[in-house]
């Protein structure tokens, strides 16, 4: 992972996620993919925020595009290490995200640990 692979990856998620294109922000996931997230614990009513594999993944982000229409976000900052980002940005509500990415052999997302500053 290098720093432009980085911010070429978090602006083309950012750009999906702004576009509303779940077929597009599916395109970013490994099927073995694994998110945690407190959101998630709210929005799926689980104790461990965990959403495991590609099918159910597709499944919360779609409850979670249905339940706030007016998401976007303006991507603020990336970080980036040997196999793994960091994307840190902002929603409409001026809430900040962190997501730490892991990043597979193929340029997929494998696992994200979200976190919120509200």
């Amino acid at each position: 992972m290098t720093r432009d692979d980085a911010w070429t990856l978090a602006n083309h998620w950012v750009a999906a996620w702004n576009a509303h294109d779940l077929d597009l922000i599916m395109t970013h996931y490994a099927d073995a993919v694994e998110l945690t997230s407190p959101i998630a614990a709210q929005l799926l009513g689980t104790a461990d925020g965990k959403v495991v594999g590609k099918a159910k993944l597709r499944a919360y982000f779609q409850r979670g595009l249905e339940a706030f229409p007016e998401l976007r976000f303006h991507l603020e900052d990336v970080l980036w290490g040997m196999n793994s980002v960091v994307l840190y940005y902002k929603n409409q509500k001026g809430t900040r995200s962190g997501e730490f990415m892991q990043i597979s052999g193929d340029g997929k997302v494998l696992r994200v640990v979200a976190h919120y500053n509200a």
